[in-house]
């Protein structure tokens, strides 16, 4: 299974730049947001039949940057499509991560990221933390469950991806001292930076209390049960479809839905959030639109709409900026919008909800 992430980033942060600090928080994070695997998939037999590893996609990495997905897959994808303004933002397209079933370890895998990120664009991530040969270090990590692989850096030291992930900790600390950092609520990134260090903290001293927030750590714990119970070797095919099946949605054949993971988010909220749009982003707008005129709309895109009205040509309203469209800045306007021609008149004729969208 695959589970691609995407981020806005600074325009101006350089490309290469990004590209080079990044790629070590993903060859590293696996050790907390690793969904794990059982066997591996190498084609050139360079390594033995292995019972276990961290992540589920190490194996299939072969470049550090590309723009391909399917094969000759690159750890920092190329793609950018940004869907909102393309002079200011840039599209982080990542291909790197795990399908994850811990809640937990989603939280952690897009808030240590969006932190990382962040510091990136400030320019002040620590280049001594650039890993000399990614690609091989990926699939070096995956395929040690004791965290006591050491990769080499290009500084020359020899360092474990919990080494790597602590030092990454310090440095984003050190960040959130030096700058203001607006991007996420306060009481987020306290709570982000918490669980970071609180888990390799554990990760180092006593992984099993993670159990239930770290899908590697779940995962092996299950696999390796049942193949005790039923005298498995490694390489049985039943340990493959126990790896499988810990993914599975349907509540009533997932063995992750019922091995009690830590839940961070309540299960009516979820429901809520299928029907509801966010309120703090552009989804507000787009939402409450196909909620109100669902017949008037043509298409409806990350960043624009496209609306059909009788006796005139489709009509497009641009929706470039993704903190715009909010309930904040919208809601008068829908509310007090009758028809979808109202709302469209409304947007041509006054500049302040013109603005709202970004227009």
């Amino acid at each position: 299974y695959g589970c691609h992430e995407n981020y806005l980033v600074d325009r101006n942060t350089p490309f290469s730049y990004l590209a080079s600090c990044i790629t070590t928080h993903f060859v590293t994070r696996q050790v907390f947001c690793g969904s794990g695997k059982v066997g591996n998939e190498t084609t050139r037999g360079d390594f033995d039949l292995l019972g276990f590893q961290l992540s589920q996609r190490a194996d299939f990495f072969e470049e550090e940057i590309g723009l391909e997905t399917t094969i000759h897959r690159p750890i920092v994808n190329t793609r950018d499509e940004p869907h909102c303004d393309s002079e200011k933002y840039r599209r982080l397209h990542v291909i790197v991560g795990d399908a994850n079933m811990c809640q937990f370890a989603t939280f952690l895998k897009l808030g240590t990221t969006a932190l990382i990120l962040s510091m990136i664009e400030h320019g002040v991530f620590p280049e001594s933390l650039f890993i000399a040969h990614p690609v091989s270090a990926i699939k070096q990590i995956s395929r040690d469950s004791t965290l006591s692989t050491q990769v080499l850096m290009h500084d020359g030291r020899r360092l474990t991806a919990l080494d790597i992930q602590d030092a990454l900790i310090e440095a984003v600390r050190r960040f959130l001292d030096d700058y203001e950092y607006e991007a996420l609520p306060a009481v987020e990134v306290s709570m982000i930076m918490d669980a970071w260090e609180e888990t390799i903290y554990s990760l180092r001293h006593s992984r099993e209390k993670l159990h239930d927030r770290i899908d590697w750590i779940a995962k092996q714990r299950l696999v390796s049960a049942f193949a005790l119970r039923h005298q498995l070797a490694d390489g049985d095919p039943r340990l493959k479809a126990i790896d499988l099946q810990y993914h599975a949605l349907d509540a009533q054949r997932s063995i992750a839905i019922k091995a009690g993971l830590r839940e961070l988010v309540a299960p009516n909220t979820v429901r809520d959030a299928v029907l509801n749009p966010p309120h703090d982003t552009r989804a507000y707008f787009r939402g409450r639109v196909l909620q109100k005129w669902p017949s008037a709309v043509v298409s409806a895109n990350w960043d624009s709409m496209v609306f059909d009205l009788p006796n005139r040509p489709l009509v497009r309203i641009e929706m470039n900026e993704p903190l715009r469209g909010t309930r904040l800045l919208t809601k008068t306007l829908l509310d007090t919008s009758d028809t979808i021609e109202e709302l469209l008149a409304q947007l041509a004729s006054d500049s302040f909800c013109a603005d709202s969208l970004g227009l």
